[in-house]
């Protein structure tokens, strides 16, 4: 069964009309924000039971859940076909902190990204922690989960989309290329960036220039800048 744990995620979910068996809320919890969980799932006839902050914390296993657990179906995955016309995509190749796929999906919701891609080993995958990065995105945004994100990439490619890959090493300055109409951002793992064979699949290597003396910045960082350049250009178009 798949848990949500705070507030946003709660919200989100209901607000997307994503199946919940049901919602724990902490006795003696109150506010604007928990009273619009209660109003939303009442309207959705969703079960809101109230019980000691104790059960909460053993349900999501730790204490800081907002006061508000949601029990619902196990998340599904989306597929590639399902996402494959989006204008932007964007590729994970090893991103194993949780916090930072939230952020990362969170992000490209926000920018208007299509979905997330990510490989079934050694990366992260959709959990409650990822849910509570995200703040309520991947109630919006599809993630797909691929066996081979090289194989991926060249299914992409033959549907016309272009491929750009986020390297420190890339020729190309992130805001000095015109993007295709379908676009495929790229983003290595944390502290080992993009594996050789993806770096190889990618059509234009990009790099964010750094002023300072480090020579990256967190993935998730990175990936907004990027992707907000990309919305600002398509706005623009």
């Amino acid at each position: 069964m798949a848990l949500l744990s705070g507030v946003h995620p709660v919200v989100e979910a209901l607000r997307a009309g994503n199946p919940l068996e049901r919602i724990v809320i902490a006795q003696g919890a109150g506010g604007p924000r928990l009273q619009e969980i209660i109003d939303l799932a009442r309207q959705a006839k969703i079960p809101v039971r109230f019980e000691p902050r104790s059960s909460l914390d053993r349900l999501a296993g730790s204490s800081a859940h907002q006061g508000v657990v949601g029990l619902g179906a196990v998340r599904k995955y989306a597929d590639l076909d399902s996402v494959a016309e989006s204008e932007m995509l964007v590729v994970l190749d090893g991103v194993e902190d949780p916090h930072n796929l939230g952020a990362i999906a969170r992000t490209a919701h926000a920018a208007g990204a299509g979905a997330v891609i990510v490989p079934e080993r050694r990366a992260a995958g959709v959990t409650d922690v990822v849910a509570k990065a995200a703040a309520g995105a991947l109630e919006h945004l599809p993630v797909v989960k691929v066996t081979n994100i090289n194989r991926a990439l060249e299914d992409l490619k033959k549907r016309g989309m272009w491929i750009y890959g986020l390297d420190e090493r890339g020729t190309e300055a992130y805001d000095q290329i015109d993007y295709a109409s379908k676009s495929v951002l790229v983003l290595g793992g944390e502290g080992k960036g993009l594996h050789e064979q993806v770096r190889k699949n990618c059509d234009v290597l990009v790099r964010i220039p750094m002023a300072g003396k480090i020579s990256s910045l967190n993935v998730s960082v990175a990936a907004g800048v990027v992707l907000f350049e990309w919305r600002r250009r398509r706005a623009a178009k």
